[in-house]
């Protein structure tokens, strides 16, 4: 991976204000209001999915008085952005919660299935868990179809939460990516970005990453060392894409 400069909250705040050259302020076709939901049910994989990549999401739906909760299917010990030392699945678990409350995300379901194995666990039983947790949700809201990253355990995810969604006739809106700035990522870290053509793209919205970046700091582990990160926030700017996988 080539080597970048690590990109400090503040840094990526004062830059979060100005698109980059190249990415579009929109896209023709799409709408540029979320969604409305009395209550909203976040379906991921990891600690810090909520808050890397659905945190400026959360934070507006939250700002506008949607009641919402996180379900995280696993604790997140596998990763080796935080070393490998025993009690990482404990550290993640906490600043989950922190980064939770810093969001203004009312609860977290957060389960023990084992990290980076999720795709060996039945989406039947993923989505019966699922089920468990809808409550009064009124959407579902998951990362795109091929985990954004290419994670198998963001894809299993995310099928849970299309297959729950049919289940339980509720929509499911999900979190993507611009191709150009996957693609942008992909040549600069040799990653696995999935990406999505205008065409493809439902909704562009604006967003202030002021409660985001806080929820980003709390995931001190998975964020002090992660380049791919803040180059991601800096080329979306102060704007989020989102897609339809599921609308009833």
């Amino acid at each position: 991976m080539p080597s970048a400069a690590r990109r400090s909250p503040e840094a990526v705040a004062d830059s979060a204000g100005c698109l980059r050259a190249g990415l579009p302020i929109a896209v023709p076709g799409t709408s540029s209001e979320l969604p409305h939901a009395a209550e909203l049910l976040v379906v991921c994989a990891h600690p810090d999915d909520e808050s890397f990549g659905l945190g400026a999401i959360l934070a507006a739906y939250c700002d506008r008085g949607t009641r919402v909760r996180v379900l995280c299917f696993s604790c997140g010990e596998a990763s080796t952005l935080g070393g490998t030392a025993p009690g990482l699945g404990e550290v993640r678990a906490a600043e989950l919660s922190a980064a939770a409350d810093a969001l203004g995300v009312e609860g977290v379901t957060l389960l023990s299935y084992p990290d980076s194995h999720l795709e060996e666990v039945p989406v039947d039983e993923l989505v019966d868990t699922v089920g468990e947790a809808v409550g009064n949700a009124e959407m579902l809201l998951t990362f795109d179809e091929g985990g954004i990253t290419g994670h198998p355990d963001h894809c299993r995810a995310t099928a849970a939460g299309v297959v729950a969604g049919s289940r339980y006739r509720l929509p499911v809106l999900a979190w993507t990516l611009p191709e150009r700035v996957a693609a942008q990522l992909n040549a600069e870290y040799t990653t696995n970005f999935v990406g999505r053509s205008d065409a493809e793209v439902d909704i562009v919205v604006d967003v202030d990453r002021k409660r985001q970046l806080a929820a980003i700091a709390c995931h001190a582990s998975q964020s002090n060392d992660n380049p791919v990160l803040w180059r991601r926030l800096d080329l979306l700017g102060r704007h989020e894409y989102l897609r339809w996988l599921g609308r009833t």
